[in-house]
């Protein structure tokens, strides 16, 4: 089997893909890889150093959601077809749910990773103000879903709300994220502390929700840029202070295997986002073994059930209470971080997402077989 598949630099997609294409490259099958957003750097690309069967075809096309995104759509398209038609896979997996209409003769699974109608309604509780670029938005996105053969989403949660703001999907399947459980640890002895991922400035992960409160123990939040805005905070260099005392650690972002020393040494995890279909750096907590503790949206709800403590929606004060709890009760963490990482790994292991991928491609092109 051949596929081709499209990605994206900027964000978890990457690393969604990553594990995808190694899973997919150890089971014989032949990946052509486009990546769209930005040109990777050389440490971004390093995974696929020993990956024999992957052809790589980096592009620095925008998305279909940035500014001038619309123009770049149709350049990014003829490029795909362009690509498709000169080496000829059986299949398109794209990670971008507009090209699922392209004109080609083969089918095309496109999966949801999120979308700017759904992230705007959950951020700011309505629909986007109407707009000519926001019209093309809406119809591109609806005319991929449709005319895709199949459509894939991280949870039913996602899957839901995609539908009804796009419309269905032909064939429509949930496929949980998976990360490769060896590349964490579980069994450092945890420091009493919280970690966060995610910029303060950023309303879909709204960070901000730990900085509102103070916390009897340390707190770490990666991959903020807005230090400034910390002015009423007490901010520290690091997650465990010689003197005992609680603070909050601003740190830029952190490379791979700084956030793995991170997950291993935090106690808990806090996921305070709005707006989660499928929650990989929760996930990355959980199999590192941390207590979660999550914001109570209807997504994680889904895909943690009682593996989690969840804090009042968007409250602060909430939040603020889960981590008093946890922090004096040392037996009450220990079981929810067994629990998160027995869930981790069961539900969202690398395996078991390649597997359903290719479940799913075969259906795709037995069934396009039988249509032709």
């Amino acid at each position: 089997m051949h596929v081709l598949i499209t990605s994206d630099t900027l964000n978890g997609i990457w690393t969604y893909t990553r594990e995808l294409v190694s899973g997919l490259i150890a089971r014989g099958v032949r990946v052509t890889l486009v990546s769209f957003g930005e040109i990777p750097l050389p440490d971004q690309t390093a995974w696929m150093d020993r990956l024999h069967g992957l052809e790589y075809h980096p592009t620095a096309f925008r998305l279909d959601w940035m500014q001038e995104g619309e123009q770049d759509f149709s350049d990014a398209s003829a490029y795909l077809c362009s690509i498709l038609k000169e080496r000829k896979p059986d299949l398109l997996h794209s990670n971008h749910l507009g090209y699922g209409a392209l004109p080609v003769a083969i089918p095309r699974v496109v999966v949801a990773h999120g979308d700017l109608i759904t992230w705007w309604k959950a951020v700011h509780g309505r629909e986007p103000k109407d707009a000519a670029w926001l019209r093309w938005y809406r119809r591109t996105i609806s005319q991929g879903i449709a005319e895709a053969s199949a459509v894939v989403a991280p949870s039913e949660w996602m899957m839901n709300t995609l539908r009804s703001s796009y419309g269905p999907g032909a064939v429509e399947r949930v496929i949980h994220h998976g990360r490769n459980p060896v590349l964490f640890n579980p069994y450092v002895t945890k420091d009493d502390s919280v970690l966060a991922v995610g910029r303060l400035i950023d309303p879909a992960r709204q960070v901000n929700l730990i900085t509102e409160q103070s916390h009897p123990v340390p707190v770490c939040i990666v991959g903020s840029e807005a230090v400034e805005q910390m002015e009423e905070v007490a901010v520290r260099t690091d997650v465990k202070f010689a003197d005992g005392n609680g603070g909050i650690a601003i740190k830029g972002p952190q490379s791979e295997a700084q956030l793995r020393v991170l997950y291993s040494r935090a106690a808990m995890y806090a996921g305070t986002a709005r707006y989660e279909p499928s929650g990989m750096a929760i996930l990355e907590a959980a199999l590192s073994r941390c207590t979660l503790i999550l914001n109570d949206i209807p997504s994680l709800r889904e895909l943690w059930g009682p593996a989690a403590v969840y804090f009042k929606t968007n409250e602060a004060d909430s939040l603020a209470e889960a981590v008093r709890i946890l922090s004096g009760d040392a037996q009450m963490r220990r079981n929810f971080a067994n629990r998160a990482f027995q869930r981790a790994r069961e539900c969202f292991n690398s395996h078991r997402m390649t597997d359903n991928y290719i479940q799913l491609y075969r259906s795709a092109l037995s069934q396009h077989a039988r249509a032709a």
